[in-house]
C-alpha cells in the first residue's frame, strides 16, 4: 500500500505542479482563467451583437484585446526587445478590421468610446501632465542642465542626417520633418504621437486618425533602431573599458549621486487621485484656452503650462503626487488598452503600408544613429562616458517610457533611468511644441 501511495503522489505530482503553474499565470494582473472567462463573455456578447453600446462596453474590447496583446507581445521571442505589445496592440486590431473580422456594432461600440467619448484626449492629458508633475524637480533641473547641450546637438544632427538621406530618397523636406523625423523624437506614442495628431489635425484641417497612421510607423522604426544602437553601444564598452562608466554618466561621483536619489515607494492615496485628476482635467481646459489666445494647439499649451507649473513649484506637492498617481494608473492600465483603440479607428492598414519602403526604413536609421552618434563624440567635451551619453541621447527617439526600458535594459544600464526620463519627456515635449509651432508659421 505505502509503494503504490507514493507512485499515486509521485505521478500526480506533474499534473498539480502544472496545475499550480496555470493558476500563476496572469494575463494584465488578472489570473489566466479569470481572464479567458471573461475574455469569453466579452467575445460571445461581440459576436451576438449584444455588447452594451456605451462606455463600459467599449472598455470591455479594448482592455480584453489590449491585456491579451500586450501579454503575448512581452514573451514573444525578438518581439519582445523591440517594442512588441505596441506593436502588436496597434497593428493587430488594425488588421481584424482590415479583414473584416469585427462586427460592425463592436467598431459602433469602440467608437462611441475613443471618439465619442474622447478617451483619447484623457489619457494624453493623464500621461503628459501626470508624468510631468510627478519628476522629481531637482532631478528634472539638474537633468535638464547636463542633458541640454547632448538633446539639442543630437536633435540638430538627427534632423540634419534624416533630411539629407531622405532627399536622397525623393521625399520632401516638409514630409521627412514632420512625419519621420518629429515622431521618432517625439517622445514617444502616448506623451509624442498623440498630442501631435491633435495639433496636426487643428493645423492642417483633417481628422487625428489620419495623422496617427502616417507618424506611428516612423516612431516604432525608431524606437527598433534605438535598442539595436544601445546593444551595439554596451558591446563597445565591453570592449573598451574606458570609454564606458558601467551605467554611469558623469566623470563625477557627486554629480551622479543626485541622479541616483528616487523618491521611495509611496502608498495611493485615492482621494488625492482624485484631486489629481481634476487637476489635470484643469490644465487640459487651461490648454484650450489658450489656444484662442495664441493659436498654438491646446494639448501643447497644456505640456508646455506643465512644465513652468513644475519648475516655479505652484503646485502643492500633494496635489502633484495625486496627479503622479493618475498618470502611473493610466500609463499601467489603459496604454495598451488605448492603443487597440487606435489600431481598430486609427491606424488604416493599408495608410500604414502605404508609407514603407526601404528608403522609409533608412531615412529612420539615419535619424536614430546620427543622434547615438552625436551623443557619443560630444561626450568627452562635458566631462562624460562616451558609452553611456550615446544611449541616453538615443532614448530621445524611443517609444516612451516603454521605449526607455527596451533601451536601458539591451544596453543593461538601467540606472540612466533619470536622463532617459530628461531626454524622453522634455525632449520629446520640446519637440512637439517646436514642431507644431513651426508648421503653424508655415501653413
Amino acid at each position: 500500500m505505502k509503494d503504490n501511495s507514493l507512485s499515486s503522489s509521485v505521478n500526480a505530482s506533474p499534473v498539480g505542479a502544472q496545475q499550480s503553474r496555470l493558476h500563476g499565470l496572469e494575463v494584465g494582473a488578472v489570473p489566466l482563467l479569470l481572464f479567458i472567462g471573461i475574455a469569453s463573455v466579452v467575445a460571445i456578447s461581440a459576436i451576438a451583437g449584444l455588447l452594451p453600446k456605451n462606455m463600459i462596453g467599449g472598455l470591455a474590447v479594448i482592455m480584453t484585446l489590449g491585456f491579451a496583446l500586450a501579454k503575448i507581445g512581452r514573451i514573444l521571442p525578438v518581439l519582445k526587445d523591440i517594442g512588441g505589445p505596441a506593436i502588436l496592440c496597434l497593428m493587430v486590431p488594425s488588421t481584424l478590421v482590415y479583414f473584416g473580422l469585427f462586427e460592425a456594432h463592436t467598431l459602433a461600440t469602440v467608437h462611441l468610446l475613443m471618439k465619442e467619448a474622447n478617451l483619447l484626449y484623457f489619457v494624453i492629458a493623464c500621461l503628459v501632465v501626470g508624468s510631468i508633475l510627478g519628476m522629481n524637480r531637482v532631478i528634472l533641473i539638474q537633468g535638464m542642465i547636463r542633458m541640454f547641450v547632448p538633446l539639442v546637438a543630437g536633435t540638430v544632427a538627427a534632423v540634419l542626417s534624416g533630411l539629407l538621406v531622405g532627399i536622397l530618397f525623393g521625399y520632401t523636406p516638409y514630409h521627412t520633418f514632420f512625419f519621420i523625423i518629429v515622431p521618432i523624437i517625439g517622445g514617444g506614442i502616448g506623451e509624442g504621437i498623440l498630442p501631435l495628431s491633435l495639433a496636426y489635425s487643428a493645423i492642417l484641417g483633417h481628422s487625428p486618425d489620419i495623422y496617427v497612421a502616417q507618424l506611428v510607423p516612423a516612431a516604432v522604426v525608431g524606437n527598433i533602431f534605438a535598442i539595436i544602437c544601445a546593444g551595439v553601444l554596451a558591446r563597445i564598452g565591453l570592449r573598451r573599458p574606458s570609454l564606458t562608466g558601467n551605467g554611469m554618466l558623469i566623470r563625477s561621483d557627486k554629480d551622479n549621486h543626485i541622479f541616483a536619489q528616487s523618491h521611495g515607494p509611496q502608498q495611493t492615496d485615492f482621494q488625492l487621485m482624485g484631486a489629481g485628476l481634476l487637476l489635470i482635467c484643469a490644465f487640459f481646459i487651461v490648454g484650450g484656452l489658450l489656444e484662442k489666445v495664441v493659436h498654438i494647439p491646446g494639448p501643447v499649451l497644456m505640456i508646455l503650462f506643465a512644465v513652468l507649473c513644475k519648475y516655479a513649484q505652484v503646485i502643492p506637492s500633494s496635489m502633484e503626487l495625486g496627479a503622479h498617481s493618475c498618470y502611473k494608473f493610466v500609463s499601467a492600465a489603459l496604454v495598451w488598452p488605448l492603443m487597440i483603440g487606435l489600431g481598430m479607428l486609427y491606424v488604416p492598414l493599408e495608410s500604414v503600408v502605404a508609407v514603407f519602403s526601404v528608403g522609409y526604413v533608412i531615412v529612420c536609421g539615419s535619424v536614430v544613429i546620427a543622434m547615438a552618434l552625436s551623443g557619443y563624440f560630444i561626450a568627452t567635451k562635458l566631462n562624460m562616458y562616451p558609452v553611456e551619453a550615446a544611449i541616453v541621447t538615443s532614448c530621445h527617439s524611443g517609444l516612451g517610457g516603454t521605449g526607455d526600458v527596451a533601451i536601458l535594459s539591451a544596453s543593461n544600464r538601467m540606472g540612466l533611468m533619470p536622463f532617459a526620463q530628461i531626454a524622453t519627456r522634455i525632449g520629446g515635449a520640446s519637440t512637439v511644441i517646436l514642431a507644431t509651432v513651426l508648421l503653424s508659421w508655415i501653413v
